[in-house]
């Protein structure tokens, strides 16, 4: 089911510019709490991933995923764990490999298709509870919805949310180029050099940061370590073969994306129209406004307010 750009959400007069709404929400929303409890998960090819819980013992459980170099404590994930627990639900936020705080121990990390990875952590949690169901923040939202594509039906997962999510990463990452977008771009890249350096320092000779500076895009990232490092010829190869576009119509469980109209990190080739009206399990909701990962309203911001009223409605 498809409901297009609509008045589900309207914000506040002064947070409608889409870029003051993104950084808003991003860098002055003030969450208290969670106290999370850490737990960490060995995964099959002798790495890790950091899952903080926040168990309020109840039988059911919300997976959260966080987005590119993001982490359990970003204010969405601590916004969203709060507001689960206090509707009877616990909640495990994933630290991706290397977003915990300490580096991961293989030469990869994370990124836009580590479906692996979550399948890894929903393996680990099944007999835990009963009742399971994810909820995905931009690149994490792409990990979920590739992820549902490949289980279809052989999944632990009830259901599934995901917002302001990438679905064409080729899409996404050109439109990241745009020159209303460098504040954006230059602080991803910032961010993935401190990495680049800690990693060149563990694996010399397979890994070197030297020439970091004059990468300006995504495409320049990706071809030169994303896609060596994990099996793929290029970045073109990463992009096609991860974009969650391609997966959506194989998703066999009650699934919402939201991705707002405005959004600046998504080009309008990630508005998958066309497979989610071909497919039943999947509502696709295009609001008006909402920036990126954002939906600020007073209280409950309107993001957590969707989410729990859908979940309502499947469990």
């Amino acid at each position: 089911m498809i409901i297009p750009t609509s008045e589900t959400y309207r914000p506040s007069f002064f947070l409608r510019p889409k870029h003051f709404h993104t950084i808003y929400a991003s860098k002055l929303r003030k969450v208290n709490g969670p106290i999370y409890t850490r737990e960490r998960l060995e995964t099959p090819d002798a790495d890790f991933m950091d899952l903080d819980w926040s168990r309020q013992g109840n039988d059911r459980v919300v997976v959260l995923m966080h987005g590119l170099e993001g982490s359990s404590g970003r204010p969405y994930i601590r916004g969203f764990t709060n507001v689960l627990n206090s509707q009877g639900w616990d909640a495990v936020a994933i630290n991706f490999r290397s977003c915990s705080g300490e580096m991961n121990r293989q030469p990869y990390s994370y990124h836009s298709g580590v479906s692996h990875d979550l399948a890894t952590v929903l393996v680990h949690i099944q007999d835990q509870y009963p009742t399971i169901a994810a909820i995905g923040f931009s690149l994490g939202g792409n990990v979920l919805l590739k992820y549902l594509g490949e289980a279809k039906s052989e999944t632990p997962l009830r259901a599934a949310v995901a917002f302001s999510v990438p679905c064409d990463l080729r899409g996404s990452s050109i439109k990241l180029m745009d020159r209303t977008n460098k504040l954006y771009m230059w602080n991803f890249l910032r961010l993935l050099r401190e990495k680049v350096i800690i990693k060149a320092a563990m694996f010399p000779g397979l890994i070197s940061a030297e020439g970091f500076n004059q990468i300006s895009s995504f495409q320049e990232f990706d071809d030169r370590y994303t896609a060596p490092l994990n099996g793929f010829k290029d970045a073109d190869d990463y992009w096609s073969t991860c974009s969650s576009k391609g997966f959506i119509p194989d998703i066999q469980i009650p699934t919402l994306l939201v991705n707002a109209k405005d959004d600046p990190f998504l080009s309008d080739s990630c508005y998958p129209i066309e497979q989610t009206r071909s497919n039943p399990h999947v509502t696709l909701e295009i609001p008006r406004f909402g920036g990126h990962v954002a939906f600020h309203q007073k209280g409950l911001y309107w993001s957590e307010e969707r989410t729990m009223h859908f979940l309502r409605e499947i469990i």
